[in-house]
């Protein structure tokens, strides 16, 4: 939606298939495919400018290998569960950031800027431009199952619990 150029990763085929059916220029099975080679060819060899990672684990450093120069690595979480090791030669090898991402504690050391950007989100939902993918809606009594789900990886979008 902002001009980006987007290239998606993950396990499993029909996880790819939602990313593309939510406007990803490109996927890569990262199960299956060589991370850093898939970025090289589909950026022509210069690696990417941006990297959001909210997963971590053992893909986290080669998606940094696969990073162009100047570009930036955005820490969102660790999904997977493992805090990876980063070399950090890698850095200074590819002249790029590694930047925290940390929504609530930007929301409180930032309101304007937070508020900001949530009246810019909230407007793009309204005007239909920004779709979250709802995998499953679960009720309120079943706030278990959603958590079991999302923690064995069957939910491939946002889970809702319906009060």
């Amino acid at each position: 939606m902002l001009g980006a150029r987007v290239i998606a990763a993950a396990s499993s085929e029909g996880k790819l298939a939602i990313c593309r059916q939510y406007g990803a220029d490109a996927t890569i099975n990262y199960v299956s495919e060589d991370l850093k080679e898939r970025i090289k060819v589909f950026t022509n060899g210069q690696g990417v400018d941006v990297v959001v990672d909210p997963v971590g684990g053992p893909y986290s450093e080669l998606a940094l290998r696969g990073m162009a120069w100047n570009g930036r690595f955005l820490v969102i979480g660790f999904t997977s569960g493992d805090i990876p090791r980063i070399p950090l030669n890698l850095p200074l090898l590819k002249g790029c950031s590694i930047v925290g991402v940390f929504w609530g504690s930007f929301a409180i050391r930032d309101p304007q800027h937070h508020q900001e950007n949530l009246r810019q989100l909230l407007g793009w939902l309204r005007e239909g431009k920004l779709k979250p993918h709802i995998s499953a809606c679960y009720p309120l009594e079943q706030a278990a199952d959603a958590l079991n789900d999302i923690t064995q990886r069957r939910v491939t979008g946002k889970a809702v619990l319906i009060v």
